[in-house]
């Protein structure tokens, strides 16, 4: 069977159409049903303007890609007395001119306090942190300002695309820590992808911010700016593409073997991508326990006697894969319990889902384009979650990310632990709680509020150290 290759329609593709059409009984019908025809999806219909023989319509539909969207029009363009005014991608139209801001927090209405907030009266303040540098984190921004940073070398699954392409999404970023953490962060992306480059600037500008979060920086090349940044800089380190990935997986794990009667010690887990995310999932899979894993990239299976590999696949080489199975992916999957998926679109087929062991679980998580069709996985797995927030059971790491910040940056935490993982993890499986578990939910909404502060809470109490009022508001002010 061949892997199927038809994209979902999404709203990462929506168009706005305008359309004027002979205004009759049929009208508005004939449109939405030639949307329809074209496989897109109608999510509004506004009428903007009419006459005693016209009406003009916005008609707003997901598609697929562009390819599909020029699809859809050209459907529209075919019916007899429909003019298309107008097509927007409305993506585009968020887009322009960037998606966050810098907002004071005081104000500047006269000179009084404008000689508070800055000469003379800043000298003050300049003078007790020279004295005392630890008190940047209650005087500055420093004690809720989280850096963005990237070097464009792997974005999302665009590849390396270079630092201005990689600034929509290091936005983006910004406005989830801002929206679901309380969090402000501000996107740092730098033109160069080398390592020693980048870790000097980053230890240079690292007084400014309470925490580095660092993002779509290539593998194998992540591991080693994290590692060396760690151990060079008091604030946490954190690479959202390994850490917060792993964080969510093992959430929604747990979750979904709850679901269908099994622990995690019994389970056999099979990982697509041996990259910097399925890296991290393996290990923190590993420290929880779970019965085996195989971890499986371009060669297949990576196992003991592969030569000329990476020390992270050597590492993975040496705590992995029990039985040394050195075939396929398709191979590995036979029998298993859980499939996750980190990698490439349309590498499995619903055939080679049913091949695994009774009430499977697939994880098929590359975007846009999971691993398998969904539709296809659903006939044969108990559970399957994708990243699409079109699909059930999304796992997206906006639910966890937020929450671990807020909860290191209250607590002045100096690294990032393995024992925060965990902690965050937990806070993310129980948040749904057991009532509420069924094959379609295994994961909270990343809208649901009371993510964020279980997670940050949870972190709170894993970091150990002193706690700082999360509300900057509520500093007394005293010195």
């Amino acid at each position: 069977m061949t892997p199927a290759t038809h994209r979902l329609p999404s709203a990462g593709f929506s168009i706005t159409i305008r359309v004027s059409v002979h205004a009759d009984a049929s009208a508005i019908g004939r449109l939405t049903t030639s949307v329809g025809d074209s496989g897109g999806i109608v999510t509004a219909v506004d009428v903007v303007d009419s006459d005693s023989t016209t009406v003009v319509v916005d008609l707003t539909c997901d598609t697929a890609d562009s390819s599909h969207a020029e699809q859809v029009v050209a459907g529209l363009e075919k019916l007899d007395g429909v003019d298309v005014r107008k097509v927007s991608d409305r993506t585009f139209l968020l887009h322009l001119g960037g998606k966050i801001e810098v907002a004071p927090k005081v104000a500047l209405r006269n000179r009084d306090e404008l000689s508070r907030a800055y000469t003379p009266g800043v000298a003050r303040v300049c003078l007790a942190i020279a004295e005392n540098p630890d008190d940047a984190r209650r005087l500055t921004i420093k004690r809720n300002t989280v850096a963005v940073v990237t070097d464009g070398s792997a974005v999302l699954g665009l590849g390396n695309i270079g630092p201005y392409a990689a600034m929509p999404v290091m936005e983006g970023k910004a406005a989830l820590f801002k929206r679901f953490g309380g969090v402000d962060a501000w996107p740092v992306v730098l033109d160069t992808q080398d390592t020693d480059q980048i870790i000097s600037i980053v230890k240079a500008i690292a007084p400014a911010y309470g925490g580095i979060n660092l993002e779509d920086i290539a593998a194998p090349r992540c591991f080693e700016i994290e590692e060396r940044l760690r151990d060079q800089l008091d604030i946490p380190v954190f690479h959202d593409d390994q850490h917060g990935t792993a964080i969510c997986v093992l959430a929604a794990l747990t979750n979904a073997l709850r679901v269908v009667g099994k622990s995690i010690e019994q389970v056999r887990v099979v990982v697509s991508g041996a990259g910097a995310a399925g890296t991290a999932i393996m290990k923190l899979l590993l420290r929880q326990g779970v019965g085996d894993v195989i971890a499986t990239d371009r060669p297949g299976a990576l196992h003991r006697g592969m030569t000329g590999i990476s020390a992270n696949w050597q590492w993975l080489v040496e705590h992995t894969n029990k039985d040394n199975y050195s075939g396929d992916l398709r191979g590995a999957l036979r029998g298993a319990d859980v499939f996750i998926g980190v990698s490439a679109p349309n590498l499995l087929t619903g055939d080679d889902i049913a091949t695994m062991a009774p009430g499977s679980i697939v994880f098929a998580l590359a975007n846009p384009d999971p691993e398998v069709d969904p539709r296809e996985a659903r006939e044969h797995a108990a559970i399957v979650a994708t990243g699409r927030s079109d699909q059930p059971n999304q796992i997206n790491n906006v639910l966890a990310f937020p929450g671990v910040f807020r909860g290191m940056l209250d607590a002045q935490a100096r690294e990032f632990t393995e024992a925060m993982a965990l902690a965050a993890a937990r806070a993310i499986a129980d948040t749904v709680g057991e009532d509420k578990l069924n094959p379609t939910v295994i994961v909270p909404s990343v809208f649901d509020s009371r993510v964020a502060p279980a997670v940050a809470a949870a972190v709170r109490a894993a970091a150990k150290g002193p706690v700082l009022d999360s509300t900057p508001d509520g500093e007394t002010g005293q010195v």
